[in-house]
């Protein structure tokens, strides 16, 4: 690590996990249609959230262990009241490199210049299309102007680098997809196109859409160039507009999964750890915390799930295997 740390988290496959996601809620004020069913009521109970406090404290267990990249997501994290003041507690932790958040935009405008001041460097904004009519069907609400003025005000801010997380589905044509791109190259933003996962009922209704061919042809239409590494150590497989930063990418946990290089695992708002989206493998840090662990006890688990962490998901062989929802988990 560029600390000079050695990594500590290291599963049984040799594959160091230095990047934690912290879902803060599992709620969301849309239910896009790959992610959440419109009438979806099995939220967790408040009570069961973890402080900001407790989830202060589990994060920086983590970053003990070799941790130095987390983002905050949800649901939609920017509705967990507070959230500033916890982005600002791992801020502060002097070996955290990198803190971002996932947002669905609604309310950035309001929260962009308090992340930035809390210490935030960067954000992945979801943004499935920007025809207005078809954000209504996909999200299921009419709000694609206060994402778009959210962009443009974390844009002023200074919350850069944003990523544009797109997910793509069977019914979006790529005249679509290129006039994303254009905005994004307008806008010194970077878009990335996602291949749907079969997480639950929503994801399994979609056949996903091969990437890596739709992202060559799209990236040739612009002039981008392929770029092998921009040393972010995530998924994406990104071109780029002869700058030092990509401008497109793709990640395709389907058509060409990227588990052998995979650094991450999840924590969810009860404090489960999650160590594969497309598995069950799961430690129940948050319950052990309530109890009475110590930190100790608790690092001793998070190395033991670290050490089970399993080789890969299962999305193409066993597809209806995952039953809850990529909202549950944390994206």
């Amino acid at each position: 690590m560029s600390d000079g740390v050695s990594p500590m988290l290291v599963d049984s496959f040799g594959r160091h996990i230095h990047y934690l996601r912290v879902s803060v809620t599992d709620r969301c004020d849309l239910r896009c249609n790959y992610c959440m069913p419109k009438d979806f009521k099995g939220f967790e109970e408040p009570a069961n959230w973890l402080s900001h406090e407790e989830m202060v404290r589990l994060v920086g267990l983590f970053v003990q262990l070799g941790v130095r990249k987390v983002r905050l997501t949800g649901g939609e994290p920017l509705l967990r009241r507070g959230v500033t003041d916890l982005a600002a507690g791992i801020a502060a932790m002097k070996l955290v490199q990198d803190l971002s958040v996932s947002t669905n935009g609604t309310t950035l405008a309001r929260h962009a210049a308090a992340l930035k001041a809390a210490g935030v460097t960067r954000l992945n904004v979801s943004l499935d299309t920007l025809d207005r009519q078809r954000f209504a069907k996909v999200c299921g609400r009419d709000c694609l102007p206060k994402v778009l003025d959210g962009l443009q005000e974390a844009r002023r801010v200074g919350l850069m680098p944003i990523k544009l997380n797109c997910v793509v589905t069977p019914d979006m044509q790529e005249a679509e997809l290129a006039r994303m791109l254009a905005y994004s190259l307008a806008s010194g933003f970077i878009l990335r196109l996602i291949e749907t996962m079969p997480m639950g009922s929503t994801g399994q209704q979609f056949v996903p859409v091969d990437l890596s061919q739709r992202g060559e042809r799209i990236a040739e239409r612009f002039g981008l160039v392929p770029a092998l590494d921009f040393g972010d150590g995530g998924p994406a497989r990104y071109w780029s507009a002869g700058e030092d930063r990509p401008a497109l990418g793709v990640i395709t946990p389907m058509s060409r999964h990227f588990c052998a290089t995979c650094n991450r695992v999840r924590l969810t708002v009860d404090g489960t750890l999650h160590l594969c989206l497309g598995q069950e493998d799961q430690v129940p840090l948050g319950r052990m915390l309530r109890d009475g662990a110590s930190d100790a006890d608790l690092m001793a688990a998070i190395r033991a799930g670290i050490a089970a962490k399993p080789e890969r998901h299962e999305f193409g062989t066993a597809p209806t295997k995952v039953v809850r929802f990529m909202s549950q988990t944390g994206g």
